[in-house]
């Protein structure tokens, strides 16, 4: 009688809280409470994860420092566990924890995940890989390819072709050729994206990264087309999903110290929180969460002064890496013409000769600029890297009431779990450390 006690609670544990069909997790990378007003500010409107009555604020750190990588962040995020930074899917003494969408996927879930990065970076590859190095991407591109997750969309298909094709693998896998034997539908062309159907596709529309949205080409996608279509795909027979979308870039701008591109990145992060809106409209057993790994860049809403200069902001037309290398900053005229007509600021001769001094790096010299531009818009930075503060989470639909708060980011997946009513458990299973090639 005991026994059979235990386990009616354990069961109504369980299904007490299984009233979410569907989760959508939206992540922006490197996005915390900063990027997200400075967007409000220089869209002048309230962006669309910010109307929810439910907000929290979720803590980063990993396991070997208070400042985390996205490789530690996405690991907690996924699989509910502290790591050390650089490590995926495992814990520091190397044993490998599985995601929560690995164990949903064996309960019958479909799971789809998305980014704007290669799909083999460190915030996706979290949800299906286990790597002990975050840059052996060419062996987390084989793991995804056995994954049998539904859709996959986003870029880096040099990681999953052999060199002789064009790819990075020096190991003569076709791992695309594998995953279309396994019924697989691929394709690498935004104008097929519309139409792509079947019950498992990948789409892959770059080599590496997709280009930053606002200088990206037209036969690459946008973060909310491969958002709706994943949606469609997933929710086509009524099945349960999972879904996981990354705006990836965010996170390369604020290290860059560019406000403009963090605004852009930032718009196109929430046009894909409005297509997760709309779904769960005519679908309220969908819950959506949209939060980040971590921080980047320490923003600051003003520097020097009370003030900010918005308007100034507004005036920028191109993000700091495309600009400089569209204009060279060894042509001191057409530069300074350059900087006039792209972002209207008159620059002097002392302004062209400090940034001319670090010509030698090119990573600081983008990040100079970057800091140039800021500075005429009365916006600080405290670095050009993460930092250790509290991100934000907004919910929406059922559940919601859960992410409210303070709480550490391992809690996450977890309570996504319990909220969909599958058993929280974990197995470790002992995986011997990874030491594969490193990818490009």
């Amino acid at each position: 009688m005991k026994k059979v006690l235990v386990l009616m609670i354990a069961l109504f544990t369980v299904f007490s809280f299984a009233y979410v069909k569907n989760v959508i997790l939206l992540i922006g990378d490197g996005m915390g409470l900063s990027q997200v007003y400075l967007t409000q500010l220089a869209e002048g409107r309230p962006l669309e994860m910010t109307k929810t009555p439910y907000i929290g604020l979720v803590t980063t750190y990993s396991a070997d420092t208070w400042v985390t990588d996205s490789a530690a962040a996405g690991t907690a995020l996924a699989a509910g566990f502290k790591t050390n930074n650089g490590m995926i899917g495992m814990l520091p003494n190397g044993e490998k924890v599985p995601t929560i969408a690995e164990m949903l996927k064996m309960y019958g879930v479909k799971v789809g995940i998305i980014s704007t990065s290669r799909i083999t970076h460190a915030t996706p590859a979290s949800f299906y890989g286990h790597v002990v190095d975050r840059d052996l991407e060419n062996d987390l591109a084989e793991q995804l390819s056995k994954s049998n997750f539904d859709v996959i969309l986003g870029a880096g298909y040099g990681n999953f072709l052999p060199k002789s094709a064009g790819g990075k693998r020096t190991d003569d896998k076709n791992l695309i050729a594998d995953m279309i034997a396994q019924g697989y539908t691929y394709t690498n062309k935004r104008s097929e994206l519309a139409t792509l159907d079947g019950e498992k596709v990948i789409g892959l529309f770059a080599s590496s990264h997709l280009a930053p949205v606002a200088n990206r080409p037209s036969d690459q996608p946008t973060l909310d087309e491969m958002t709706a279509k994943a949606l469609e795909l997933l929710s086509n027979d009524g099945a349960p999903f999972f879904l996981m979308v990354e705006g990836s870039q965010i996170d390369w701008e604020a290290h860059g110290d560019d406000p403009y591109g963090v605004w852009k990145e930032t718009v196109e992060f929430d046009n894909a929180v409005k297509v997760a809106l709309e779904f769960a409209k005519n679908n309220p057993d969908t819950l959506i969460l949209v939060t980040s790994d971590h921080e980047t860049g320490g923003l600051s809403i003003a520097s020097k002064t009370y003030m900010i200069d918005i308007e100034e902001l507004r005036n920028y037309k191109m993000d700091t890496d495309t600009f400089m290398a569209k204009f060279p900053i060894d042509n001191k005229s057409a530069f300074i013409k350059a900087v006039k007509e792209n972002y209207g600021i008159e620059m002097t001769d002392q302004e062209y000769a400090a940034l001319l001094s670090k010509k030698s790096n090119p990573t600081d010299l983008v990040n100079s600029f970057g800091r140039y531009i800021s500075d005429k818009a009365q916006i600080g930075w405290t670095t050009f890297e993460h930092t250790g503060v509290p991100v934000p989470i907004f919910a929406f639909g059922p559940g919601a009431e859960n992410f409210t708060g303070w709480f550490d980011n391992t809690e996450i997946p977890r309570t996504i779990a319990r909220l969909m009513g599958y058993p929280l458990t974990y197995p470790i299973q002992k995986e011997p450390i990874i030491t594969g090639s490193v990818a490009y």
